[in-house]
């Protein structure tokens, strides 16, 4: 598995590739106007607490205010505690205008506020710092024992004396007893800082801010699978040459600077294949394809045999579509940075082993996500339901905005229907009014239909109010809107 890193910067925002084997995987974006939260550090003040819901909502200085769980606050015993003595303990542990020192674990995802959470965490290159805990733990992806315990005992040795809990992240297997350590001692200096400026921000104040995009996904991702990372900022390039030399100097010969004219997201076709992920319909190469539909709720994905009919058997064409659908629901899950839960409809298959099958294959691939997800086994219904963590928002909801013709309905009226809306508006209009003629300003789409097919229904109509119907076309109207002016 080859991996390149292309990173694109302009003065209004940075986009991150992954690019696996020469196929755009994941792409981030961070917007000047809008940057992630997630990782930040505020001063927040308990703006209400509502024990009903055991949360209470914190002003953190954004538009919105901030949810905070008790579960987030409290520790696993005292949680259970809580879920047993629930009328309170929301109120013991908080009130109104307390200062309380937050992190954002979610970015606000449409009309919710952000996350938050008073268990601090702070994340170097190997290790993440939870300056409230006590233990050292160690990534599940690093499975060789000896390994898990060299590390352990590498982290125990430096900490010596000084408190805090450490968890050892997938990059730090095979790193060296002195790297480990020198992160550990970067953390507890940038944790000393973060409490001396926690005195001097106001309520509601940034206290840390996270890393910038091209930075923080150099710190997350694991240098052994990098192969080149191209950087076509010099401002950035030098940033990023400065972080490698101190926290990743396995990438040092692997950094390039993309000097050409010729954009560099255009090298391997990001664009276009972005634009695809924006759409609700995803073609597989054997010829069938998916449907994807994002709601509120959940995420639903379809899988379809389309246009592919197979050589063998029915029973054969379905495993092979499923199959080849399980490796492109990930890429998509991933490339569109689709969260929450989501129901994954296969194409039915009689064959029990066909189905395990199709469920490894899911599993094999989604290993490569850095999201935690959950995959559960075929349900009686044939659907396959999963969980993804969610802590920014998808792809389409950070470059799209809702259809102001449709409202997000993902449809709009027909034509016809809005003529028969045009004539019971007319008829509504005549007889409150005594006016000498009435005039539709409608779309050219139903202008047309009202001159044309429907005709003789708008001469039976003239005829019946004893009123001229006439029409104008207005170009800004969409389908669905007109209006009916008296004269």
């Amino acid at each position: 598995m080859t991996v390149e890193l292309l990173v694109n910067v302009t003065p209004q925002e940075t986009r991150v590739a992954v690019v696996e084997n020469g196929m755009l995987q994941e792409v981030f974006i961070e917007r000047a106007r809008c940057r992630g939260l997630v990782g930040n550090i505020y001063k927040g003040i308990v703006s209400r607490v509502l024990p009903g819901m055991q949360a209470a909502f914190i002003d953190i200085g954004l538009d919105r205010a901030a949810f905070l769980h008790a579960s987030d606050i409290t520790s696993a015993e005292e949680s259970e505690k809580a879920e047993q003595n629930a009328e309170d303990s929301i109120t013991r542990l908080l009130q109104e205008g307390q200062e309380i020192l937050v992190q954002v674990i979610k970015d606000p995802l449409g009309t919710k506020g952000a996350r938050l959470t008073t268990r601090i965490t702070i994340p170097s290159r190997y290790l993440v710092f939870m300056p409230g805990a006590g233990n050292v733990g160690v990534s599940q992806r690093i499975e060789d024992e000896d390994e898990r315990q060299r590390l352990r005992e590498a982290v125990l040795g430096a900490r010596g004396e000084q408190g805090g809990g450490y968890i050892l992240r997938t990059a730090a297997e095979d790193a060296t007893s002195e790297a480990v350590a020198s992160d550990l001692e970067f953390l507890q200096r940038l944790w000393a800082s973060i409490q001396e400026g926690i005195g001097k921000v106001g309520p509601g104040g940034v206290v840390h801010e996270d890393l910038p995009l091209a930075l923080r996904v150099l710190r997350d991702i694991s240098d052994a699978e990098v192969e080149k990372l191209r950087i076509d900022s010099r401002e950035t390039f030098q940033r990023v040459e400065k972080f490698v030399a101190q926290f990743t100097p396995a990438l040092k010969d692997k950094l390039e600077y993309y000097p050409g004219e010729r954009p560099i997201f255009d090298l391997y076709g990001i664009d276009d294949e972005i634009q695809k992920a924006l759409e609700r319909k995803v073609q597989l190469k054997s010829g069938g394809h998916l449907v994807i539909d994002q709601t509120e709720a959940m995420t639903t994905i379809d899988v379809n045999t389309g246009a592919y009919v197979g050589h063998r058997n029915l029973e054969e064409t379905i495993f092979k579509t499923n199959l080849e659908a399980a490796q492109a629901i990930v890429r998509q899950l991933r490339l569109r940075n689709l969260g929450g839960i989501i129901i994954v409809d296969f194409i039915d298959m009689q064959n029990e082993d066909h189905k395990r099958q199709v469920i490894r294959a899911l599993e094999k691939h989604i290993e490569r996500d850095q999201a935690n997800c959950h995959i559960s086994e075929i349900s009686s219904l044939g659907l396959v339901q999963m969980t993804r963590k969610r802590t920014r928002e998808s792809l389409e909801h950070i470059l799209c905005e809702t259809c102001p013709t449709c409202s997000g309905r993902a449809s709009i009226k027909s034509a016809e229907t809005v003529c028969y809306e045009i004539f019971r508006e007319i008829l509504r209009e005549a007889r409150q009014f005594d006016v000498e003629q009435l005039l539709v300003l409608a779309s050219q789409e139903v202008v047309d239909l009202l001159l044309d097919e429907e005709s003789t229904s708008l001469a039976e109509l003239e005829a019946f109010i004893g009123k001229p119907i006439k029409f104008q076309v207005e170009a800004l109207y969409s389908q669905e809107l007109f209006d009916v002016v008296l004269l």
